[in-house]
């Protein structure tokens, strides 16, 4: 399910099917993997220009990923850094999204509701390196707090500015 907010971000409600492909992709296992683990917060991904430092770093080349709607129209974009959220779950994933903007999950309804800030169980030390800028330069429209790891790094919670208030979930 996916959930339009403002400025170009949405949140994706996922549970993996019970086929022999969700266990062969990355996405599908690191899926299968946040299910075991009781739920919660799987990830987070940043939407990129380009895509060839994220390989040239990690030391391989991004996959196509797509959704068809039944209408015919397909979302496209290429995709880096799964397998490290499965490693880490602190790091974001990378996406260059391809083709028509109107297709882009943000767009799928109007939306008033913004993202506003993310509690990240980890180090921003180590996002930064990840990323291979400030953490901050992504996220300049989103706050972000770092809290020491009791357990798996990872986000903890994701605070969201609605018109009947402040939501964190």
């Amino acid at each position: 399910m996916i959930i339009p907010l403002t400025d170009h971000h949405y949140v994706e409600i996922v549970e993996c099917l019970d086929h022999p492909a969700s266990d062969k992709a990355p996405f599908g296992q690191a899926v299968k993997a946040r299910s075991a683990a009781g739920g919660g917060w799987m990830g987070w991904c940043v939407a990129v220009d380009d895509l060839v430092p994220f390989e040239e770093r990690l030391g391989r080349s991004a996959v196509p990923g797509n959704r068809k709607f039944p209408d015919g129209q397909e979302l496209i974009w290429q995709q880096i850094g799964i397998k490290g959220l499965i490693a880490d779950p602190q790091v974001p994933y990378m996406l260059k999204w391809e083709g028509d903007p109107a297709l882009h999950p943000s767009q799928a309804r109007p939306s008033s509701v913004r993202l506003s800030s993310l509690t990240i169980a980890g180090s921003a030390e180590r996002v930064t390196e990840w990323l291979g800028e400030p953490v901050e330069a992504p996220l300049d429209d989103v706050a972000v707090e770092w809290i020491a790891p009791r357990g798996t790094p990872g986000i903890m919670s994701v605070t969201f500015e609605t018109a009947q208030g402040r939501v964190t979930i």
